[in-house]
C-alpha cells in the first residue's frame, strides 16, 4: 500500500523547510510525495526570486498518511490566517499517521488547534508564540514528539525530522541508507547554531534582525484573525458535539 506524504506550500515559506525533509522522505520505499497548496503552480519562496511547484491542490488531498508544514521568515502569519490551508489541516490531521512541521510551521499548526495542549519546538525566535496556542514550548529539543504529532526547531532541522520519520515508518536501517546516500553528515565551520552557543552580542543582533523582519503592520492583523478562527472553530466543535 502507498504511503502518501504531503508537504505544504505557501508563498513566502522557507525553501529548505520543504526540501531538507523532501530530499529524505523521497526515498521511503512505495511512497508518494506531494507538494499540495490551495492551488497547483508555482508557489514563489521567501526570497522571491525561487519558487517551488504545488503538483496538487489541498482538495485532491484529503487523506494524506504524513502532513509536514515548512515555515517561514516573513509569511508565517499570513498562513496561520489562511483559511483553506487551517481548515485542510483540520480536516486531515484525524486520519494522519504523522503530523509533522519545520520551524515556524508549527505556528501553523498550532493556528489549526493541533499544537494545544501539546509539547512542540519551533524556530528560536518563535518559541513565546507557542504558549499563546496553548502548546508547551520546548526550546532546546530539535524535535519533539507527542503522539503522532512531531515538530522541529529551525529550518536546518527539517533534514533531521526526516531521518528521524524514516526511521520510525521504514526502520533504521532504511534511515540509516538514506543519510549515507546524502552524505547527511554536518560539521559546521562554526558553532553557533543555537541561542544556547551564540556569544550573547550576536544573539543580540540576530533578535534585532528578526525583530525587523517582523515589523510588518499585517503581522498583528493576520495573528488576531488565526486566533478568532481558533477560537470560532472550537466554538463549532462543542456545539458539533452536543447535537
Amino acid at each position: 500500500m502507498t504511503f502518501q506524504t504531503a508537504i505544504v506550500l505557501y508563498p513566502g515559506m522557507t525553501v529548505l523547510d520543504a526540501i531538507g525533509p523532501y530530499e529524505v522522505l523521497r526515498n521511503l520505499p512505495d511512497s508518494e510525495l506531494r507538494f499540495v497548496s490551495d492551488a497547483v503552480g508555482p508557489i514563489v519562496a521567501d526570497s522571491g526570486v525561487l519558487a517551488l511547484g504545488a503538483t496538487h491542490t489541498f482538495a485532491e488531498t484529503p487523506a494524506p498518511d504524513l502532513v509536514l508544514v515548512p515555515g517561514s521568515g516573513s509569511s508565517t502569519t499570513e498562513a496561520m490566517a489562511n483559511k483553506e490551508l487551517i481548515g485542510w489541516l483540520r480536516a486531515v490531521h484525524p486520519v494522519t499517521q504523522w503530523t509533522t512541521s519545520v520551524c515556524t510551521g508549527a505556528l501553523v499548526l498550532a493556528a489549526a488547534d493541533i499544537l494545544r495542549g501539546h509539547p512542540a519546538t519551533t524556530h528560536w525566535s518563535a518559541q513565546p508564540g507557542l504558549a499563546a496556542f496553548g502548546a508547551e514550548s520546548r526550546p532546546h529539543d530539535r524535535i519533539v514528539r507527542s503522539g503522532k504529532i512531531v515538530t522541529a526547531a529551525g529550518v536546518s532541522a527539517g533534514i533531521d525530522l526526516g531521518l528521524w520519520l524514516v526511521g520510525e515508518i521504514a526502520g533504521v536501517e532504511a534511515a540509516q541508507l538514506i543519510q549515507l546516500g546524502i552524505e547527511y553528515d554536518p560539521r559546521p565551520p562554526f558553532d553557533t547554531g543555537h541561542p544556547d552557543k551564540a556569544p550573547a552580542e550576536l544573539l543580540r543582533r540576530a533578535r534585532l534582525v528578526v525583530a525587523k523582519e517582523a515589523a510588518n503592520p499585517r503581522v498583528p492583523l493576520d495573528v488576531a484573525t488565526a486566533l478568532w478562527r481558533l477560537t470560532l472553530n472550537r466554538m463549532r466543535d462543542k456545539m458539533a458535539a452536543k447535537r
